[in-house]
Order: structure tokens, then C-alpha cells, then sequence
């Protein structure tokens, strides 16, 4: 298990067989995306791991947030590799649906 730590925002990561889950807590905006970024750029590229976004935690995400999970999107489209965010807060998820991109985070999708 890897923590990056911010009075913030908290990212911690955990690797399972075939699959690594980053759990968020806290916030997620611009002031806090290069800690985010740090933790998320060596496993983007890794087409072997299954990459699981949990928000269980997350209270907050702006645009700046959003941006760095569709190019994540992006990317793991691109390697045909599974990236799926997970357990998104109601407050979150309305935001996900009023800006039309829940559809591409939905859990159940074989692969993005």
C-alpha cells in the first residue's frame, strides 16, 4: 500500500493480482492535481493492471480533477487497458451526469 498525503486531499494506493485501486479522499482540485498526477502517472501505463479509481471518500472534484480522469480515460482507451472509477458519492456522481461523462466511469464496463 502507497499513501501520498496532503492536508487535503490523500491518495492511496493498493495492488492486488491483475488490478491496483487508488482510493481519493478529501479534495480533488487544482491545487492538489500534481499530487494526484504523481500518484496516478507509473500505473496509467501499466496495460496489465486492471486501474480502479475509488471515491467512496472524495467530498469534492472540480473541472480540474475531471480533466486529469478523462485523459486518464484517454490513455487507457488508447492501450485497450481497464480503467474504472468506483463507488462515486452522490454529490459527485450528479456532477458526473450533469457533464455527461458517467457513462464513461460506469463500473460494469468490460474495458475504457
Amino acid at each position: 500500500m502507497n499513501t501520498n498525503r496532503n492536508e487535503k486531499f490523500n491518495a492511496t494506493t493498493e495492488r492486488n493480482e491483475g488490478s491496483c485501486t487508488v482510493y481519493l479522499s478529501g479534495e480533488l482540485d487544482l491545487s492538489v492535481a500534481p499530487d494526484f498526477r504523481l500518484v496516478m502517472e507509473p500505473l496509467i501505463g501499466d496495460s496489465d493492471l486492471d486501474l480502479i479509481i475509488n471515491m467512496r471518500d472524495l467530498k469534492y472534484i472540480d473541472s480540474t480533477g475531471i480533466g486529469i480522469l478523462l485523459s486518464i480515460l484517454k490513455a487507457r482507451h488508447g492501450m485497450n487497458a481497464r480503467f474504472v472509477v468506483d463507488e462515486v458519492p452522490a454529490q459527485i456522481q450528479k456532477l458526473f451526469d450533469m457533464t455527461g461523462i458517467a457513462k464513461f466511469f460506469a463500473p460494469n464496463e468490460n474495458s475504457q
